[in-house]
Order: C-alpha cells, then structure tokens, then sequence
C-alpha cells in the first residue's frame, strides 16, 4: 500500500490528485490490474469529474452545499460539522480503477478528486494497486 497527503486550502475544495494516482500506478510496475483509492475521513471523499473546466468542480460544490446546507437547525452532532459528514458519506470514500497496459483507464475529459468538506486540513490518501 502507498500513501500520499493532500493539504487543502478551504472549508469545501475539491483537489486534483490524479497525478499522484498516475504516478503511483507507474510505479507500481503492474500493468493489468485495479487500483483502489481510500480515504480515510469523515468529512472528506473521494470523486471522479471532469479535469478540464475548473468550473465543474466549483459547480459540484455550489450544488451540493444546496442539497445539504450547513446551517440546518434539526443537526445534532456536536461538532458542528454535520454538514460536512453528510457530504462525505455522498461522495464517497474509495474509488476503484483499471489499469490497463500500465495506465489508468479514465475518460478524457476525467480527473480524480479529494473532495472537502471541512477544511482547510492535512488529509491521507491511501492507494492499493494490484
């Protein structure tokens, strides 16, 4: 297993780390095969979206603080980052890829994310290729 930290710099953010990924699976030396993506936190996940218009990013996080708002009055959780749990649980927190002749299999216009939900913080990214 491989790991890397992504530093954010925002309460919500989604940052780019298909770089790494690729650079993991390179290294890894396998050339068919699946790579698995973890994160491991609550208030923060993982997703796949376009790469090219930064614009879709920013616009996942526009709709998603809509569906779920931070200032909800029925929340409980004591924390205060209700919110940011939910989300997290929305987005996900492992994403699986092909590898295919040594290369991950994303569309064109696809990019791998860390999203967050109650940043800025120092997250793990964990990576598992066989």
């Amino acid at each position: 297993m491989e790991q890397f930290s992504v530093r954010t710099n925002s309460r919500y953010e989604f940052v780019p780390i298909t770089a790494q990924i690729r650079s993991l699976v390179r290294d890894s030396g396998v050339n068919q095969g699946i790579c698995v993506v973890f994160c491991p936190h609550t208030t923060a996940g993982l997703t796949i979206n376009e790469n090219a218009d930064p614009d879709a990013a920013r616009d996942m996080i526009y709709i998603l603080e809509k569906l779920v708002p931070a200032d909800d009055p029925g929340y409980r959780h004591m924390e205060g980052n209700s919110q940011a749990h939910v989300l997290a649980s929305l987005m996900g927190s492992s994403l699986n890829l092909i590898i295919d002749n040594g290369e991950l299999q994303l569309g064109t216009w696809q990019g791998i994310y860390l999203a967050e939900f109650d940043g800025p913080r120092t997250r793990k990214v964990y990576v598992q290729i066989r």
